[in-house]
């Protein structure tokens, strides 16, 4: 695992410190040259060594941030970072994580009041102490209190695309290691659910004590919370990692376990009891008498037997492999991303689960950014990137100017009309079939930010909400329905509006929605960024029993941001998404019709 995540990391928080500290354009350097150090295709620790010049080679990162790059690699910190942190020593990542708190609010409430965790935010504003300070007010003051609850929620759960990398990272260590015959990640994880508590490991060797040792020399690891011959639990990359080790043949049955959902087990549990079988974490067993209910013990926590022996008592018939326990049951193997207890060991049982979209059924992307707006990567770059990947398609859809967008960020009708021809010229050697689109900003009534001639000339239009995403829910529902039944809408992005773990988004009446989209032919976007997973799973299968169609875009600002699509394709099977539920897993003819 590269370090350009931590880099980027630490420029983000430099930047906010900055920022709350009242510099006005330093910010700005700094989170461009993050967002580009973390999506380069290179190590920064293989450009350090290769020298300076190789480092300055990163878009946005001028001799200032590439003296900071190589200070980090070689030293593991930046002297200035320290300093800032010094000088304003407060938990910026959860007090900014309270929606409407931004970096200059941090500075202000310091200043006036020492605040430093979301603890004093939260005593200074029960207290109304915040209404007294310059520029605040009791509604102000209201607002931060209200919002406090869903912050603290927050900080407990870390982002799925943070979580991945780390595990990956482990996994590709333990999978090379000696004592270590077989490594997967279990838990919410592998469930590939929005956000996860801990990173669960699941390892099978004969050797445990080996297996932990290899597991505890990863260079990630921060410090190490315990440790057994059996398990151990690190802190590594700012996350809990916690691993269990199992001989191999108790692979499967431990893998199924730890898996989860504790719902998803609970009722496989008493399937279990119902046919005289008894099934754990050790394997599914002849129990002789069927006996009572099973219990609720959580998937990832200890079963309740003080001594494990007594749980693989009776003849063991399965639990080398998952497939073995579900066998064992009469179901089909059950894809881990249904295992939350929704209906699906009832649709494995009739036969009748869902042929779950594939990573690899993808064939374009439908929402993507270049530095005509927000984006850090050319038209050309983007179409490069794309086509290296194998993509059959690309859609270039810069933000328009509207409600919710900033800095100049958006393009106007003379912008978009410009666009074309540069759009043109770039597809003209690309490849691939290119699009030329827009991200136009749904307006308070539902109505696009762009002139209806421009919009009938491009190839795609995707309406978003970008403002007023506190909306009551008649009115979001309202809102968004008018833009799905725009004429020249094609899809929905990312419908919502959330940012997870950062603001809540709106609450629209999906029912009345998906409607609406499949009434009107109008795709519904799975918007791929981690931060956003825009519809979410509950609403994706509400789509696709709906008939609506849906698209799992990734809303890339550059070309890294294009791997982003693994995060929208396991939403999408969380939502029992089919392949031909997407539209952009269709063939370049089939979603051209459908656009028209």
């Amino acid at each position: 695992m590269s370090r350009n995540a931590e880099v980027a990391d630490r420029f983000e928080e430099m930047a906010d410190l900055l920022e709350a500290d009242g510099v006005e354009y330093k910010p700005r350097s700094y989170r461009r040259a993050a967002e580009n150090v973390r999506d380069h295709p290179r190590p920064v620790e293989e450009l350090v060594a290769e020298g300076r010049d190789a480092v300055e080679g990163i878009d946005g990162v001028g001799e200032a941030l590439a003296d900071k790059i190589v200070e980090y690699v070689e030293t593991g910190e930046i002297e200035e970072l320290e300093n800032l942190r010094e000088d304003l020593p407060v938990d910026m990542a959860a007090l900014t994580s309270v929606e409407g708190v931004g970096p200059k609010t941090v500075g202000t409430l310091y200043e006036a009041l020492g605040i430093t965790t979301l603890d004093e935010l939260e005593a200074a504003a029960e207290a109304g102490e915040i209404r007294e300070v310059s520029g605040f007010g009791e509604k102000t003051e209201a607002n931060i209190l209200e919002n406090i609850p869903f912050a603290r929620q927050a900080q407990e759960r870390e982002l799925l695309g943070d979580a991945r990398p780390v595990a990956e990272s482990i996994l590709a260590r333990l999978r090379d290691a000696d004592p270590v015959v077989r490594a997967d990640v279990a838990g919410s994880l592998r469930r590939w659910r929005e956000t996860i508590g801990d990173v669960d490991v699941l390892v099978a060797s004969e050797d445990a004590p080996a297996a932990v040792d290899a597991f505890l020399d990863w260079d990630a690891v921060d410090d190490v919370i315990e440790s057994g011959t059996t398990k151990a639990s690190v802190r590594a990359r700012g996350m809990r990692v916690d691993c269990r080790i199992v001989v191999p043949d108790e692979f499967g049955s431990a893998l199924q376990y730890f898996t989860g959902s504790k719902d998803h087990n609970v009722h496989l549990r008493n399937l279990a009891i119902d046919r005289g079988l008894k099934m754990n974490e050790y394997g599914m067993f002849e129990a002789g008498e069927a006996g009572s209910a099973a219990d609720g013990t959580e998937s990832g926590e200890e079963s309740d037997a003080d001594d494990p022996s007594s749980e693989r008592t009776g003849r063991r018939i399965a639990g080398t492999t998952e497939a073995e326990m579900y066998e064992a049951l009469d179901l089909p193997l059950i894809p881990p991303e249904l295992r939350e207890d929704r209906g699906e060991i009832e649709a494995a049982r009739e036969g009748a689960l869902p042929d779950l979209l594939a990573e690899g059924d993808v064939r374009g992307d439908l929402h993507t950014h270049t530095d005509w707006s927000d984006g850090t990567a050319s038209v050309e770059a983007m179409i490069a990137a794309a086509a290296d990947r194998g993509d059959d398609y690309l859609a270039i859809t810069d933000h328009a100017t509207g409600p919710g967008m900033v800095g100049g960020v958006g393009l106007d009708d003379g912008d978009l009309r410009e666009q074309m021809a540069a759009v043109e010229d770039a597809a003209a050697d690309a490849g691939i079939e290119v699009l030329h689109g827009v991200e136009a900003n749904v307006d308070a009534d539902g109505g696009l930010s762009v002139g209806e001639d421009v919009l009938a000339a491009l190839d795609l239009v995707i309406a978003s909400p970008h403002s007023g995403l506190g909306a009551d829910r008649e009115t979001a529902t309202d809102r968004l329905v008018a833009a799905v039944e725009h004429p020249e809408t094609d899809v929905l992005g990312h419908p919502t509006g959330r940012l997870i773990n950062d603001r809540p988004g709106l609450d629209p009446d999906l029912d009345r929605l998906v409607a609406a989209a499949a009434d009107a032919g109008v795709a519904l976007e799975v918007n791929a960024n981690p931060h956003r997973l825009d519809l979410n799973d509950e609403a994706i299968r509400l789509a696709v029993e709906a008939g609506a169609t849906i698209a799992v875009d990734t809303d890339a600002h550059g070309t890294g941001e294009l791997d982003f699509r693994r995060y929208g394709v396991h939403t999408a099977r969380r939502g029992w998404a089919e392949r031909g539920d997407v539209l952009n897993a269709r063939p370049a003819d089939d979603l051209l019709a459908f656009l028209d």
